[in-house]
């Protein structure tokens, strides 16, 4: 071996690359790879375990998880509360461990959140065909199960030869910190080949920063879009979650200050502007408030800021019904930025904002619009108070009463953390968000199971943040696994449990569209074969305290409240459960959603469902 060189294994060499890289925006630097997650099998024991007791903590600190999948959410969460700077690595064995990773992998590149991902893999040199766990293919021998997850990550490799590693590593690093390509990241990794030594030169291993850009506007582009938002009488702006990306948030507030353009957000936006912000209009689309939609129907220019448009934001394009209406995305990917046939002005969000509001000086909407969406706000709030407020500390808690709770316990820069279920609309139409990161939902993949582990994420990633998941009946038997691992590590995990016996949103879906509700209840089944029996017998707190949880039962709403309090003064992990009174108390819907309905049925429930659904389709609009 040569002095330009050392001597390592693929897996030891790997290590030793990822603890040598960094981010730096706006002067400050950090670590890329804070950390991996593993569960150590054949595929991965001898290579990156070994890798991982070679280089010791210090170096590459290891976290042990108990589900793949759930692996991938904790590194997730991590990354989205370090605005995408830093992020963690995952290591599995072959086989299942692998494909447990295809659904964490598609949560984090449709949320444009960096995560790495290192699955084993077979032999490259296949000394016996097939192993243990092997997918054989008949006509492609270079098949494996890893495969599956070269559709939801944005880069992915094979490493196959010893030296692949290098240029494989950095367009890794490459695509993790380009704020325009980053997502889930693979490397998969043949279990011999990660055992393999190799000469490496030595500048593999030197200290590398990755700069993340700001990139600025055009400024051809930048006047189109002074331009626009001069001659717009009803401008809109609607916040995504690139805001919060680009640490946007006092930029869209300056912006905001001087012209008067009221802002809502997707959930993914939201908190971008304090709730108490008299220009914050609250959630829209779907799942958004009165004021927000409304304004959204009339707006003569909607301005997107790091938002994707989806469905739920833009009501299955039946939102935005102005004839005259323009759209302008401020987005730092032209592939977002396109969408909905719209101006564009390609940069980052920050930059971008900053550079609007010095161009629009001494604009302002119309005062008689800015009057009107403030009323607007004021009659939302009203709506808000009566939904969460509880008059009776004696009786069962509604959901949104829930909610109404925890707001009043909930520090200013506390956590709040949901993926799916009913919570999301809840939370969207009524939960006051006071700082930036306080409102944490993951509704690009409305993944259940994502809440519990990815608060894990979100404390490593802010260690003293009182973070609070919230998880229905459904989404906690989905993935409690790792309360074991909040419990390991010391994590002081607050988990509100919401008992309603089974999935509360997808039921109210299934009777909208005629399905009646069908297999959406947990309960026995009735004499006729239904699922109309009595509630089933389980006790998920019991199960909470049997994973080493503290737990705190609360039958009534005053109970609830001093649960919340003393889990939010609790120093271990702290189960919250709460069996809610079924009374519908959120808000309806304000905008529609397309989920197609029967066109042919004999069922009344899906008859009226069909008619109704024709009646909406046709409000829908494509842009162009």
């Amino acid at each position: 071996m040569s002095q330009s060189t050392t001597r390592l294994t693929v897996a030891q060499a790997l290590v030793r690359f990822l603890a040598a890289q960094y981010t730096e925006r706006d002067g400050v630097r950090q670590r890329l790879i804070a950390g991996m997650w593993g569960i150590l099998g054949h595929g991965n024991v001898a290579g990156v375990g070994q890798a991982l007791v070679e280089a010791g903590e210090e170096l590459m600190p290891y976290h042990q998880g108990r589900n793949e999948q759930a692996m991938v959410h904790a590194a997730v969460g991590y990354a989205r509360q370090r605005d995408r700077l830093s992020t963690q690595a995952v290591t599995t064995s072959i086989g299942p461990g692998a494909t447990n990773l295809v659904t964490g992998a598609a949560l984090a590149t449709i949320n444009r959140l960096p995560v790495l991902l290192l699955p084993g893999d077979y032999f490259a040199a296949h000394p016996a065909d097939p192993l243990l766990q092997q997918l054989e293919h008949p006509s492609e021998a270079d098949v494996s199960v890893n495969d599956t997850l070269r559709p939801v990550s944005r880069y992915f490799d094979r490493v196959t030869r010893a030296e692949a590693l290098i240029p494989s590593a950095l367009n890794a690093m490459r695509v993790l910190t380009d704020p325009a390509e980053t997502g889930a990241v693979t490397l998969a990794l043949p279990q011999d080949v990660q055992a393999e030594a190799f000469d490496w030169p030595r500048e593999f291993f030197a200290e590398r920063v990755w700069r993340v850009r700001r990139p600025a506007p055009d400024p051809a582009e930048l006047a189109d879009a002074v331009r626009a938002v001069r001659a717009a009488a009803r401008p809109l702006i609607v916040a995504g979650g690139g805001v919060h990306h680009s640490a946007a948030e006092d930029a869209l507030k300056a912006l905001v200050d001087a012209t008067g353009v009221p802002v809502a957000s997707t959930q993914a936006g939201k908190g971008s502007l304090r709730h108490d912000h008299p220009a914050d209009l609250g959630g829209i689309g779907h799942t958004g408030t009165a004021v927000a939609d409304d304004l959204a129907r009339t707006a003569d220019l909607v301005i997107g800021v790091g938002t994707r448009h989806t469905d739920f934001t833009t009501a299955s394009g039946t939102l935005f019904q102005n004839p005259d209406v323009c759209f302008l995305n401020l987005n730092i990917t032209a592939f977002d930025a396109h969408k909905l046939a719209a101006s564009t002005l390609v940069c980052d969000a920050r930059a971008g904002l900053t550079a609007l509001t010095e161009a629009l000086a001494g604009h302002r909407v119309p005062a008689v619009y800015e009057a009107e969406y403030r009323a607007g706000k004021e009659r939302w709030e009203r709506v808000v108070e009566d939904a969460c407020r509880a008059g009776d500390d004696s009786a069962v808690p509604t959901q949104t009463q829930v909610l109404g709770a925890l707001d009043a316990v909930a520090g200013e820069e506390d956590v709040v953390i949901n993926a799916a279920g009913s919570l999301p609309g809840d939370l969207h139409k009524l939960w006051r968000a006071r700082s930036r990161r306080q409102y944490h939902l993951e509704y690009g993949y409305s993944c259940m199971g994502y809440e519990i582990p990815a608060a894990i994420g979100v404390q490593q990633a802010a260690p003293g943040t009182v973070v609070w998941s919230l998880v229905g009946d459904g989404t906690y038997l989905m993935m409690p696994t790792e309360i074991v691992t909040a419990v390991q590590e010391g994590l002081p995990v607050n988990l509100v449990l919401v008992q309603n016996h089974g999935y509360a949103s997808i039921g109210g879906l299934s009777e909208s569209v005629g399905a009646e509700r069908f297999g959406t209840a947990y309960r026995h089944r009735a004499a006729d074969g239904s699922f109309t029996g009595a509630p089933l017998p389980v006790d998920l707190a019991a199960n909470a305290g049997s994973l080493g949880m503290e737990v705190l039962r609360a039958k009534t709403v005053g109970e609830l409240r001093e649960a919340l309090a003393a889990a939010r003064a609790s120093s271990r992990p702290t189960c919250v459960y709460v069996e809610t009174d079924p009374a519908a108390t959120t808000p309806p819907a304000e905008a529609w959603w397309d989920v197609p309905v029967a066109q042919s049925a004999s069922r009344e429930a899906a008859v009226n469902a069909r008619a109704e659904y024709d009646r909406r389709v046709t409000t829908r609009r494509r842009h162009l």
